[in-house]
C-alpha cells in the first residue's frame, strides 16, 4: 500500500499525489489518472507498479475530487474544466519529486485515456527526464493537448482497443506514423475486441481481463527495458 504524499510543482505551487514505493532502487514511474479522478484504481494501478519493481507516483490533477464511474457527465466536466499548464506543471513537480526519491535521472510515464493524452505531453516538454512513456488509449480532449514531439527523447509504447471511438485504431496509427517519421522509437499494441478503459477494473461494461494483464505485462518489460 502507499501513502499520499505533498510535493512542489514546476510553478512553485504545492500539489499532492499518491505514492507506491518499489524496491531499494527502483527506477520511478508516473502514473496519470483518466478522467474519473486520482480514485482507488488509480492507486491500485500504483500498488501494482511497486510490486512490479518501479516507485509510482499518480499526481493529483483534480485535487482531491473524484467522479464516481456512473457519472461519466461529471467527469467529462471535470476533464473539460482541467487547467492545461497548471497540470501540466503538476505533471513536471511529480517527475522532479521521483527523480529525487529514486535517485534515478530518468523516469517512465504511463497514463490512461486523458492520462494517457497528458503522458504524451509530459515526455514532450521534459525530454530532459522521460526515457519511456507508455499512452494507454489515450486522448487529446484539449486543443493545446498536441504536443510538439521534435525534442522528445521518450521510447512509446501506444496500447488501443480496436473497437474505441475515443483514440480509434486509425489515431494509434497516424500517431505512430507521426513519431516514427520524427525518428523516434515507437511500437503499437492492438487489442482485439477490446473496447476504451479496457485496463479499469472497476468498469465491468469495459474491463477485459485477459487485454489488460497483456498490457500490463507489455508495460512493465517495456519501462524494465528503457529504464534499466
Amino acid at each position: 500500500m502507499g501513502t499520499k504524499i505533498q510535493f512542489k510543482t514546476a510553478s512553485g505551487a504545492t500539489a499532492q499525489g499518491y505514492l507506491a514505493q518499489g524496491p531499494a532502487g527502483a527506477p520511478g514511474v508516473i502514473v496519470i489518472q483518466e478522467w474519473w479522478g486520482l480514485v482507488p484504481q488509480i492507486e491500485a494501478t500504483c500498488d501494482r507498479f511497486a510490486a512490479a519493481g518501479f516507485t509510482a507516483l499518480a499526481p493529483d490533477l483534480y485535487d482531491g475530487r473524484q467522479v464516481p464511474n456512473d457519472e461519466p457527465d461529471e467527469a467529462a466536466k471535470q476533464m473539460m474544466g482541467l487547467q492545461f499548464e497548471t497540470a501540466a506543471a503538476d505533471l513536471s513537480g511529480a517527475v522532479d519529486e521521483l527523480r529525487e526519491r529514486t535517485g534515478h535521472q530518468r523516469v517512465g510515464v504511463v497514463g490512461y485515456c486523458m492520462g494517457g493524452g497528458l503522458a504524451l505531453v509530459l515526455a514532450a516538454r521534459r525530454a530532459d527526464a522521460v526515457a519511456a512513456v507508455v499512452p494507454c488509449y489515450g486522448v487529446h480532449p484539449w486543443e493545446q493537448g498536441h504536443p510538439d514531439y521534435t525534442e522528445m527523447t521518450a521510447a512509446t509504447q501506444i496500447h488501443c482497443a480496436t473497437r474505441d471511438q475515443a483514440f480509434t485504431p486509425e489515431a494509434a496509427e497516424a500517431l505512430a506514423a507521426k513519431l516514427s517519421g520524427l525518428g523516434k522509437a515507437v511500437e503499437v499494441h492492438l487489442y482485439e475486441g477490446a473496447d476504451h478503459a479496457f485496463g479499469n477494473e472497476t468498469r465491468p461494461e469495459v474491463y477485459d481481463p485477459a487485454a489488460s494483464q497483456l498490457m500490463f505485462d507489455r508495460t512493465v518489460s517495456f519501462l524494465a527495458t528503457h529504464l534499466a
